[in-house]
């Protein structure tokens, strides 16, 4: 007798495709859920705008509130002050109080680089919420004794743009200039406040509390 082989035969199974139907199931399925996933992430950025836009808060705000909000360019030549590009992705993430001076920095400049520094400490438990920006149209240099002020503490970030690229995104308000405001732009990457020229820093802090109590659950401090 011939010896029987203790091998097993070999099984394949061909699993069979999904019907048309059972494919268009599958794509909504996943459509939702990463719709979903994007709603979570941006649940304390909408509780902020329902407040302003929703809730009456609009008629309250001290600054000029920019409907619709204007996204960060994705294509703004960002570099630092050593001259290495910046990502546009890396500023979003955190509320960004923005200045726009130029590198020689008069002493209008310097007011406002401390009042952004004071609004900022002002905000207490919710400042960690918050960063500081300075975006300068040239490339100028800094004082060195101004380099050490904005690198104290919690820094500014300091980042040069193309004055043309600036004047694209950011508008100021009818007879001024660029550097006469402070800009508020939310963690998403959308300039959506423009605060007055000459501004009373306790009627910005106002709606600076109005955004960070709003966005409560936002907190991504160090970024």
């Amino acid at each position: 007798m011939s010896e029987k082989s203790s091998a097993e035969p070999l099984s394949m199974t061909v699993h069979s495709a999904p019907l048309p139907g059972e494919r268009a199931e599958m794509t909504r399925r996943g459509r939702w859920q990463a719709l979903g996933v994007v709603l979570i992430c941006a649940m304390p950025v909408l509780a902020s705008y329902y407040s302003f836009y929703v809730m009456g808060l609009s008629g309250k705000a001290y600054g000029d509130l920019i409907v619709p909000t204007v996204d960060i360019p994705e294509s703004l030549s960002l570099r630092d002050l050593a001259g290495q590009p910046v990502s546009v992705a890396s500023l979003k993430g955190q509320w960004l109080l923005t200045v726009v001076q130029p590198a020689a920095c008069d002493k209008a400049c310097e007011n406002q680089l401390f009042m952004q520094r004071q609004l900022r400490e002002m905000l207490g438990k919710e400042r960690d919420k918050l960063d500081k920006l300075w975006l300068i149209p040239d490339d100028e240099p800094l004082r060195p004794e101004l380099q050490e002020a904005v690198s104290k503490g919690i820094p500014v970030q300091t980042l040069r743009v193309p004055r043309t690229e600036l004047e694209a995104w950011l508008k100021p308000a009818a007879g001024a200039k660029l550097q006469d405001h402070i800009y508020v732009i939310d963690p998403v990457g959308r300039w959506m406040l423009r605060e007055p020229v000459d501004p009373d820093p306790s009627k910005i802090k106002k709606d600076l509390d109005r955004l960070m109590k709003a966005n409560a659950g936002w907190d991504k401090p160090g970024r």
